[in-house]
């Protein structure tokens, strides 16, 4: 069901919630493309509440490797591995050396390949080993801090990528949520994890300075490699700073 209506807020986070994860969002959620886009760091604030309710039950009965791994199997879980299958896609396209529209079409490709095997085996195990070291380098205040923030930053990340890069395809999964150019009121919405990183002190200007960076790198790399951006790229870009951003917060320098 398409809204054609004036964004709502909660329709719209509604919508987000109901796109990019399984959690319930009751009957019937409308479809609101460019309404819902605004909302992506905030479902990433719920999903990282959840992440500290599950860490906080799993480090109940397990030593830090296993309730990492729970932590992990949970951020899989909550969207389906949505994103996941964008890594694996996207690694099999940019990754094969063919051109551009040859890569796209190796991304719609529902099979996954060699390299997109590989990206997701390298990009999970990143991940787990990020969070592991957030339990055992930070204190549990900040590792509670960490896992709700971090969820939040890897999907804003995707709006930078509808933002500065065009749509690949001329239709697709993705493609409603560039029919129009993004303006401030779609990005402030960002400013509570950030305002949120600040509480966090150098760990928190480290989640900012790695979160710019990776998006920085990202959106090079895409640029340079297919001067474009599709679905599954995005679904990757958020994959690939979830495990940055926890392999940066992790990071024992001081």
């Amino acid at each position: 069901m398409i809204r054609t209506d004036k964004h709502d807020f909660f329709t719209d986070l509604r919508a987000c919630m109901a796109f990019i994860t399984i959690l319930p969002t009751g009957k019937n959620p409308v479809y609101s493309p460019l309404g819902m886009i605004r909302f992506f760091p905030v479902v990433g604030l719920i999903i990282g509440a959840l992440l500290v309710i599950t860490d906080s039950l799993a480090s109940m009965v397990w030593a830090a490797p296993a309730a990492a791994l729970v932590d992990l199997i949970f951020l899989v879980a909550v969207t389906g591995a949505f994103h996941l299958d964008g890594l694996g896609d996207t690694a099999d396209g940019i990754f094969s050396h063919r051109g551009r529209e040859r890569a796209l079409e190796i991304m719609k490709d529902s099979r996954t390949g060699m390299m997109g095997l590989v990206a997701v085996v390298l990009g999970l195990a990143a991940k787990f080993a990020g969070i592991w070291s957030v339990k055992t380098s930070c204190s549990p205040v900040q590792a509670m801090t960490i896992f709700f923030l971090v969820p939040a930053f890897s999907r804003a990340s995707m709006i930078f990528g509808i933002k500065y890069l065009n749509y690949g395809r001329k239709g697709g999964t993705g493609k409603d949520l560039f029919d129009r150019p993004l303006n401030s009121k779609d990005f402030y919405l960002c400013l509570i994890p950030l305002a949120f990183s600040l509480f966090l002190g150098y760990k928190g200007l480290m989640l900012i300075l790695g979160f710019a960076m990776g998006c920085v790198a990202i959106l090079t790399f895409y640029k340079r490699k297919m001067n474009c951006i599709t679905g599954d790229m995005l679904g990757a870009m958020n994959e690939v700073m979830e495990a940055w951003l926890f392999m940066v917060a992790g990071m024992n320098i001081i």
